[in-house]
Formats: structure tokens, sequence, C-alpha cells
């Protein structure tokens, strides 16, 4: 994302501070819902274009975007989830995060739901650039429609370029995101603005018995409309995601004075124009603009939706790293583009994946009218589970009752349930698409999972107690290892039991440090760690100390800076005479054991993707010693 950690409130911030939070916000949190307008209408009112376009079904139409628009963003998003956050953060995987320290990690509905969840948002961040960016461009085509065949390789080229630029990092580009993106909604507000007169009965939709007495004469037809209706909030995931990064206020700010008016002007202006001129419908958004600003405004789509597109990239960036301190996934390279914004960072191989996704989602569909039918399902399918976690959310950390809870979320989830059956009906015609990414995305989450804990269980069959071990190595005797002077530290994830790389170390060396230090290190069901809650110190014996390092969710763990720490704890070395001692281990298949040979498949390839302990925690590289070994799984 492109701004600092701050406060759930942004209070503090100072006005000049606080008000560039709320450009901040307008660029990065609502740049994906700030590009809806250009494809949402004209996508809702193709079903109806063979018999033409009929004054009731335009007005109920743009009845159901608004208050679409008002009951999922501003009831659920703006004024109530913004208010779940987890110690400022929030986003799925972050709520997830806090219910199961609140419940415990062993509920499997919570777990699944955190997986789908998240594979979800992995699959909208690959159709959200494609579409957006197509969507835009092909408003070129009323400029000149020797462009049209044009559109797919130039949209794969602004991807291509935007993706080999995230290893930079957004701080230089993202001083722009706020600015241009609030020049976007204000022209989208003049364009709706200059045609509500077109026809004044456009006013109508804002009665929401015109949505509902659409709903219920459209029959089956309705419901195919409601998918194309969903359109209007994509994006709205990226309120609640991007809490931390701008906190409550910013983000209602922004909404309320300025994109919530932009919107609703917008597609106010877009249905009087389709009521005036019926031919419109087959592109309502540029046509609201004379010829002579139709340059211009393409040109300001496509930025926009370069920031949209720029929003979501980044979004998965904080969702992957979030995954890999959770345990969802193998540890990743992870590269912090800032030196001050932890918050700014750069994942390799979720950046390859998301640009072959877009890639081949660009070349595949061709055009925004035929990926159209591809989107919605992944966010729908998104807002459905972040509103059963609210729902135990609810009952967990604000004590609300069963009844209670349900009440308040019943008719939401009735909603929500309904756009996802709706959405669900495109399955066919592309809707599998974010389906099959999902799903694959899922299952190597689940994957990684449960080999993670086979492993676990497994060493925990042959691993030694740790005291046990300890005792039995203090006791002098003939068979004693050498000492040898300094400080060897073992990393390992059960510190009650003894490292399999100390017990290598001892049976290949035959020697050990005078002081030997088991490192854990651990990752809290919360963004943030303060410093004074980072080490816990431990002296097992003389000879042995046993070292917690605590990171959050959201935290750099660097445990080179996090040892500096222990000096004010009392624990004293010099780093240049220590030695970090980490296990390789070497996965080996076998036949009729462990995990089924499909899953043994891809958690060996997983495991080849994660990079070294000692890059991920940034030990110093000249003082790393590993040790391999066989495991058979």
């Amino acid at each position: 994302m492109t701004s600092t950690h701050m406060d759930k409130t942004g209070d503090g911030a100072g006005r000049k501070g606080f008000v560039g939070l709320v450009i901040g916000a307008v660029g990065v949190v609502y740049g994906d819902i700030g590009t809806s307008p250009l494809y949402a209408l004209r996508e809702a009112l193709r079903p109806f274009a063979a018999d033409g376009v009929h004054e009731a079904e335009v007005i109920g139409l743009i009845s159901l975007m608004v208050w679409t628009l008002t009951i999922i963003v501003t009831f659920k998003y703006v004024l109530f989830l913004l208010r779940a956050d987890n110690d400022g953060e929030g986003g799925t995987l972050s709520l997830l995060a806090l219910l199961m320290k609140k419940m415990g990690r062993n509920v499997p509905v919570l777990f699944f739901a955190g997986l789908i969840g998240a594979a979800l948002f992995i699959g909208d961040a690959m159709i959200t650039p494609a579409l957006s960016v197509m969507s835009a461009l092909e408003g070129l085509k009323l400029v000149t429609p020797a462009f049209a065949d044009y559109v797919p390789l130039a949209s794969a080229a602004l991807m291509i370029v935007l993706f080999a630029v995230q290893s930079k990092g957004t701080a230089a580009v993202s001083i722009f995101f706020g600015p241009i993106t609030v020049l976007w909604f204000l022209a989208m507000a003049a364009g709706g603005l200059i045609h509500i007169g077109d026809d004044w009965r456009i006013l109508e939709a804002l009665n929401p018995i015109n949505a509902f007495l659409f709903l219920t004469h459209a029959g089956s037809v309705g419901l195919i409309v409601l998918g194309a209706v969903f359109l209007t909030v994509t994006g709205a995931e990226a309120l609640y995601a991007d809490l931390g990064h701008f906190g409550r206020r910013p983000i209602q700010m922004a909404w309320f004075v300025l994109v919530f008016p932009a919107l609703l002007l917008n597609y106010l202006g877009q249905g009087a124009l389709v009521l005036a001129h019926p031919e419109a419908a087959t592109n309502p958004f540029f046509l609201m603009y004379p010829d002579w600003a139709l340059l211009p405004v393409v040109i300001l789509a496509t930025m926009a939706t370069i920031i949209a597109s720029q929003a979501v990239i980044t979004g998965a960036f904080s969702l992957a790293r979030s995954a890999v301190h959770l345990g969802f996934l193998p540890r990743l390279r992870i590269k912090f583009t800032s030196e001050t914004n932890t918050g700014q960072i750069y994942v390799p191989s979720v950046n390859l994946l998301l640009l072959v996704g877009v890639l081949m989602l660009i070349f595949s569909f061709g055009d925004s009218e035929s990926l159209a039918t591809a989107y919605g399902i992944s966010v729908t399918g998104t807002m459905v589970i972040s509103t059963l976690l609210v729902f135990q959310f609810l009952r967990a950390v604000w004590g609300y009752s069963l009844v209670l809870a349900a009440v308040l979320l019943l008719p939401l989830f009735f909603i929500e349930v309904l756009f996802l059956a709706a959405n669900l009906l495109k399955i066919h015609d592309g809707g599998w698409v974010p389906v099959a990414l999902a799903l694959a995305i899922m299952i190597l989450m689940w994957t990684w999972t449960r080999g993670q804990a086979y492993l676990k269980r497994l060493r925990a069959n042959n691993e030694i107690p740790l005291d046990s071990f300890i005792r039995s190595i203090e006791r002098k005797s003939e068979h004693s290892p050498v000492t040898v002077p300094g400080t060897a530290v073992f990393l390992t994830s059960v510190p009650d039991r003894t490292p399999n790389v100390l017990l290598h170390n001892l049976k290949h060396n035959h020697v050990l440090h005078e002081q030997n230090v088991i490192l854990t290190v651990w990752t809290e069901d919360e963004p943030y760690v303060p410093d004074s809650r980072r080490i816990k110190i431990s002296q097992l014996s003389p000879r042995f100390v046993r070292l917690d390092i605590t990171f959050g969710f959201m935290d750099d763990p660097d445990v080179t800076r996090a040892l500096a720490l222990c000096r004010e704890g009392g624990f004293k070395f010099e780093i240049m005479r220590t030695s970090f001692y980490l296990g390789r281990r070497n996965l080996v298949r076998t036949p009729n054991t462990g995990l089924p040979a499909w899953q043994e498949r891809i958690f060996m390839a997983l495991e080849g993707l994660a990079i070294d302990p000692s890059d991920y925690f940034n030990l110093p590289s000249n003082r790393v010693v590993e040790l391999g070994e066989q495991i058979a799984i």
C-alpha cells in the first residue's frame, strides 16, 4: 500500500496530515470502485438490448445500483466493518487472525473461510486490472474505430510495464495517485451532473421501491442482471483491507465527501442519458462526454484504471505476507521497497503469478464485455465470507448474543447470497475462471498447511525433550563434547524439543559452544507487536538459554534487529562470535505414507519456492551454518 501505518481513527495527524490521508484514501482505497462506472451500467443493460431499453428498466437498474452502493458499501463497510478491526488492521485475514486468537486456531470453519476469502481475493486481483484497463482503452474506439483491434495488445503492454515497476516500489508514483483519482471522481461527477437534466425522471431511482419493483417484474432476467449490478461495488473489500494504512476517519470522509456523491451523480447521469437517447446504452459512460473531451477522459480513465490495478496488486502483496506469517503459504521472498514504510513491499513470486494470470485473461477474453461475465463471483464470494467472519466477530469479540448477531447480519447475508447466486449463473460464460483460480489457490494453501502439520507430527515422534537433553549434556563425563568459545543460536519451531540441527552438530562435530541459544520465532494473531513484548529470555542452564522472539503478522520478521533488544534484557553476546545453525530439510517421497501422492507433489513444489530462513529472518549471512537432513513424507 502507499501510506504508513496510522492509528485507526486518524486522530493526531493534524489538519494537513488528515487531508493528505483523505486524498491518499481516494487514490488507493477507492481506485477500484471508482472504475466501475466504465462498464457496470453497460453490462446491466445488455440483456435488454434485443427488445430495446424501456423507462422502467433503466430507472429500476439505476435504483438497484444506487441502493447496492448504499447498503453494501455505505452501511456494511464504511459505517460498520471499519469498526471491526484487529488492532487497527482490517481485511479478511486480519479478521481471521483476531478470531483465531479469541476462539483458538483449531476451528475448521474459520480456517477454511480464511482460505477461501484469501483465494478469492487473489483471483479478483487478476481480473480487476485486465477488466479495468481494457474498459478504459476501449473508449478509444469512439475516437478512432481503427484502434479496436489493438485494445488487447495495448492493455497487455500497459500491464507488463505496471508489473515490471513493482520491484522499484510505489512511493514515487503514489504521490500522484490521490490527486489523479480525485480529478477522476470530479470528472465523473461533472459528466453525470450535465446529463441528469436530459430526463428528470431518473431521480425516481432514488426511491428504493423502484429497485424492488424491477426485481419482482424482471423474472429470470432480473437475476441475470443482478450479476452486472454487483459490478458497482467491486473494490469495496479494499475499504476494509486498507484500514490500517489510512485510518477509519479518512476513509469515511473520502467516501461521504467525494466518492459516494460522484458515483451517484455519474450513475444518475448515465441513466438519464439512456432514457433520453436509448442508443447510448452501448457505451453510456463515454457517450456522456462531448467529442472534444472524449480523448482527455479516455486518458484520465486509463490512468485511473492503472491506479486501481496498482491498489489491487499491492493489496495482494500484503495479503501474501499475512498468509505467510499465519502459516498458509511457505516463506516467500519479500522485498521492502521503503526504508520507513513497512507497508510498501514487493513479493516477486506473487507479482509473476498475477502478471501471468492477467495476460492470460486479456488474450483469452479479448475485450471487457466478455471478461465482465467472469467478474463478480470472486467479489461476492469474498463479501459473503467477510459477513460470516463478522458474525463470529460480533459474538466472540463484542459479546453479542446469537439472536442479536443474526438479526443484524441476516438481511445483509441474504442480499449478498442473492448477488452470489446471480453471478454463479455466469459460470458457463466465463464465471468458471475466478472459481478455478480461487480453487487452485485454496488447494495450494490447504496443502501447505496440511503438509506442515504432518511434518510437525512426524518430528514430534522423533525429537528429544529439551530439558532431558540439557540434563544429560550438562553431566560431566569422559564422553562430554568439547566446549568451544562463542555463542551458537539454534532456530527451532518447537522450543520444548531439542532442535535436530543441534543434535546433528553434536553427532558430526562433537562440540558444544560455551553459550547456546534455543531460538523460536513466533507470529502473533495481531498485526504489530511492540518492542516491549518482542523478546523473552529464559535461562535453562549455565550453558543454555531459551530465546523467544515475537512478531505481528504485519511486522517485518527481522531477527537481527530484534536480537539487539537482548542487551536490554540482560543477555549479552557478540554478533561476530555468534553462529546461527539452521536445518535444511530435503523432502523424500515415500509411497503409502503421509499425504496423498498428489498433495506430496504440490507440497514439495511449494517447499522449493520457500526462501532460506536466513534470508527471511534477515540473519547475518556470514554467520550462518546450515546442516541438511532428509525427511520422508
